[in-house]
């Protein structure tokens, strides 16, 4: 029988630095520390809208630690949702203003802006069409050049988060 979580609650990275990392995302998400465990050389964060007790764990690890490497074995991207299109277009002026600003792509039923954290762990800022408006994408996820313009045209003002 499987286990039937109902969704992804936080989610804990590795940084070198921690003031740092917490920096970055306290600066470029506007999240708010929720604790620290200074035993533990930790920070959790949570997001300004949200009901968990915190979305993101920091654990500071020390500069001495090995950089990640790019296509190794593990996590590959966090992905954030944010609630309208519009807000997409914010993110991506964060993350660009933040110098942080990796890329952008339509996967039909969502349109996604990436960057990366001072340590390199990548990140994706993602906004859902209304699921009434699937279609096509029911079942399918390219990775589509991402025309913002054109989106907003069409979406602004829609909330789906």
């Amino acid at each position: 029988m499987p286990i039937g979580p109902v969704r992804l609650n936080h989610a804990v990275l590795f940084v070198a630095d921690l003031a740092r990392a917490e920096l970055f995302y306290t600066e470029v998400f506007g999240m708010v520390v929720a604790a620290r465990e200074p035993r533990g050389n930790a920070v959790f964060l949570r997001l300004p809208r949200s009901g968990n007790h915190h979305d993101l764990g920091l654990f500071g690890v020390g500069p001495s630690a090995p950089p990640r490497r790019p296509g190794s074995i593990g996590l590959y991207h966090l992905a954030w949702q944010v609630d309208t299109i519009d807000d997409l277009e914010q993110a991506r002026l964060a993350l660009v203003n933040a110098d942080a600003y990796s890329g952008e792509s339509s996967h039909g039923a969502t349109k996604s802006v990436y960057g990366a954290d001072p340590d390199g762990n990548e990140f994706e800022i993602m906004w859902m069409l209304p699921r009434d408006s699937w279609g096509e994408y029911e079942h399918a996820a390219p990775v589509d050049r991402l025309d913002l313009a054109a989106e907003i045209q069409q979406w602004s003002g829609v909330a789906t988060a």
